[in-house]
């Protein structure tokens, strides 16, 4: 005889939840991956995103698998639009918290992007990969550019800011 077993939403664990806030720890700057989709424009918030290789010119964002938008970005050119410290409105919406004001979108090369972000990265898609929750989504930059400012940074569970420095790294090289 089988018993019944009514479905109960996964709670997180206490293993996870300091797993969690373990990461959390590591601070990250945060963008929004934008793109075009079948009947509208997406956009997504993340503070996973790490540049992959120089070249070709390689940049790698992690998307949740329970992000609406998820499943519509697999082989779609998309932009990685990274964050000033006064567009904190512009992270919250995208994370499903829509704000007052819609956002502004920029025409890109071969993707949608927002305008006055601190950088963006518009990519052709290179690859994706299984990430357990996530997905890996790889593109090659076909375009990108950047302005002065401080960054958008999450880390603790919360916005703060990272002030842009006297001497970049670009500078060193």
């Amino acid at each position: 005889m089988t018993e019944s077993v009514e479905y109960q939403p996964r709670a997180i664990r206490p293993r996870e939840h300091h797993f969690r806030g373990s990461l959390g720890r590591f601070a990250t700057g945060v963008a929004i991956v934008t793109f075009d989709g079948a009947a509208k424009r997406h956009g997504i918030t993340v503070n996973s995103f790490t540049s992959v290789s120089m070249e070709p010119p390689l940049v790698l964002a992690s998307i949740a698998r329970t992000a609406r938008s998820h499943d519509e970005l697999q082989g779609k050119p998309f932009t990685v639009n990274i964050l000033g410290a006064e567009q904190q409105a512009l992270a919250m919406h995208f994370a499903g918290r829509p704000q007052a004001t819609e956002p502004l979108w920029v025409e890109g090369r071969v993707a949608p992007r927002l305008s006055n972000v601190l950088a963006f990265f518009e990519c052709t898609p290179w690859a994706a990969y299984d990430g357990g929750d996530h997905t890996l989504y790889l593109g090659e930059v076909v375009d990108f550019s950047y302005r002065t400012g401080d960054a958008l940074a999450f880390a603790n569970s919360r916005f703060t800011t990272i002030p842009e420095s006297q001497l970049g790294v670009e500078d060193l090289l």
